[in-house]
């Protein structure tokens, strides 16, 4: 399932939870429509959107964390099928987006933090950084949250960055990806690309 990436050189990683909109966003960026829906796990298997001219491909992975009507082998053996993807291709890749949802994304985070638990979000930033891999965090659905300098500066406290948000605007990227309100991710993926050389793929950001 995981072995149908094209043969590129570059790329670029879409990763998050199920549901947070990482299609949505992928539409936006690419023009390319992708299966989207209201239920978690719409996204099984990865999406590559490939220019070949440019040596370069976009990947949509698939969600972690829960699916409706998913049973917990395949939830797993899905998010260990993420990890290996990211480990073979690490070399590939310019950058990662990993997108979480502005509204629930704390909350969430909060209430997997067991002592012996780390939540998915935060575990597969660290994951990223460990690999080195330029990471951005697309903050999704931010039309819904009302405060919204708080709220990120909270996710920054539980990423393990230091707030206020604004000093890590490289990093976190506040956006609606269904109003196409995706500036902040743009300028973040340009300067990331800009320090990798690669200002020929600022086209698709």
């Amino acid at each position: 399932m995981f072995d149908t990436r094209p043969n590129r050189e570059s790329e670029v990683v879409f990763v998050g939870r199920s549901n947070v909109g990482k299609s949505t966003l992928m539409r936006e960026i690419t023009g390319h429509t992708f299966e989207t829906g209201g239920k978690p796990g719409v996204t099984r298997e990865p999406n590559h959107f490939d220019w070949a001219a440019a040596d370069f491909v976009v990947t949509d992975l698939p969600g972690f964390g829960f699916m409706s009507g998913v049973p917990t082998e395949r939830r797993e053996a899905i998010k260990d099928g993420i990890v290996a993807y990211l480990e073979t291709h690490a070399d590939s890749f310019l950058a990662a987006v990993l997108v979480v949802d502005g509204k629930s994304a704390v909350d969430i985070i909060d209430r997997h933090s067991d002592e012996d638990e780390i939540p998915y979000d935060v575990e597969m930033f660290h994951f990223l950084q460990d690999l080195g891999v330029p990471t951005v965090v697309a903050v999704n659905k931010m039309d819904k949250v009302d405060d919204r300098d708080q709220r990120l500066d909270e996710l920054c406290d539980r990423l393990g960055l230091y707030p206020p948000w604004q000093q890590w605007q490289d990093t976190i990227a506040p956006i609606t990806a269904k109003k196409g309100q995706i500036d902040a991710l743009n300028e973040s993926m340009r300067n990331v690309l800009h320090d990798q050389h690669r200002d020929d793929l600022f086209q698709f950001f």
